[in-house]
Order: C-alpha cells, then structure tokens, then sequence
C-alpha cells in the first residue's frame, strides 16, 4: 500500500510543480532529413542458407536419392512423387478420420519416394508439409507418431541435430502364415513445417546404423 501511495503522491506532486512553470514551447513540426546509409543492400539469403527458400520449391527434390543397385519400390509405379490428402489418408488404419484431422491440421503436400535394397529390405520416405498457419502442426504431428511406439517392442535413439527426432529398431518381426517373418525399424522428425517419416521393413533385424544414416542424411537435406 505504501508503494502504491508514493507512486500517487509523486504524480500529485508533479502536477503541481509543472502547474507553477511556464508553458514550455513545442519543437518545430519539421524534422531534419535523416542521412540515408551508404552501400549496396546486403544479398538475399541463397538456397543453402535460407531453408524457406529450399522448402517452398518442388518438396521432391529434398528427398534421399535411390542409392546405387536400389531398385524403385513397386508401389512407387504410377506416381509422381506426390501424396494429396486422401492418399496420405489412406495410409492409416481408419482413413476417414484421418482425412478429417489432416484438414483441421491444415495439411498442405506430402512427398515421397522408396527403394529396394536386393531381396534384403525395402525403404520408404515420406516429408509432409503443413501450413502452420495458427500451430506447430509438423512437430505435434511426430510427437503423436512417437507416443504410439512408446508402447512398442522396441529400442530408440535421438537423431542428431535434430529437436525431436527419434529412430526406431523393433525388437519382434510381424508374422502371418505362408509369409516370411518381417522385421522393421522407422524414424520420426521434424524440420520448421515439415514432418520426416521414415519406414524399413526387411526378413532380418536391423541395426541402428541402417535406419539412423537414412535419418540424419534426410534431416540434412532440410
């Protein structure tokens, strides 16, 4: 109460004094020009410096590259490279829903590519694009993918350079009858509006140096 009543009572105490003083005259209304900087502007970002400038373009092109002796995915046939909404939606095990959330979640493109590595496994990447416009969509998105294999049979490692990047190995194959036991291991980050998405599946287990070189490579490439 005390600080409040010597912040009033210097206030009261002002006005009165300015009350006792001769008007003070007001400066002119015109300025002096103010002395412009010489020199050439500073150069735009480029590409490589600019990550917006990289992420605006064609999202295709920030995509790993098949390596040498890969084999395109077969499921690649027919695509260009590009997944709109309802694809990306059918990719969950209740697409309806899932349709319904990626556009509250104001889903913009998605990505992707995959390959073939002999009869050994298979890779697919995906980069999903959000607009961001009122939340952080791209990084709730990879924190949802992470809380489901928090339940999972499996061994995870931090992506380095990355915030929340994390690569899975899964401990137990997935079996059916008549088909060979099928081991996977994925990766989930996020890069500014961007969700990384990586898959492996193959007939043996994988080490952490398969999945974590493909993830740190891809993050790199954003």
């Amino acid at each position: 109460m005390a600080a409040v009543l010597g912040v009033v009572a210097g206030t009261c105490a002002g006005y009165l004094v300015q009350a006792d003083r001769e008007p003070t005259k007001l400066p002119p209304l015109s300025q002096p020009t103010l002395t412009q900087a010489k020199g050439e502007a500073p150069e735009p970002l480029s590409a490589a410096q600019d990550r917006r400038v990289r992420t605006e373009g064609d999202l295709r092109k920030l995509l790993l590259k098949k390596p040498a002796g890969a084999k395109n995915a077969e499921w690649l046939e027919g695509l260009d490279g590009w997944m709109d909404m309802a694809a990306y939606a059918d990719t969950y095990e209740e697409p309806e829903g899932a349709f319904g959330e990626l556009a509250d979640n104001e889903f913009r493109r998605a990505a992707v590519t995959g390959w073939a590595v002999g009869n050994s496994y298979s890779v697919e990447i995906r980069l999903i694009q959000y607009r961001q416009e009122e939340t952080v969509v791209a990084a709730d998105a990879v924190a949802a993918e992470q809380y489901w294999l928090e339940s999972e049979d499996s061994r995870s490692w931090p992506i380095p350079g990355t915030g929340d990047g994390l690569a899975y190995v899964h401990k137990e194959p997935t079996t059916e009858p008549g088909y060979l036991p099928l081991y996977s291991a994925e990766a989930h980050a996020s890069r500014g509006d961007i969700a990384m998405q990586i898959w492996l599946y193959g007939t043996k287990p994988f080490k952490k140096k398969t999945v974590m070189d493909l993830a740190e490579r891809q993050m790199e490439r954003l």
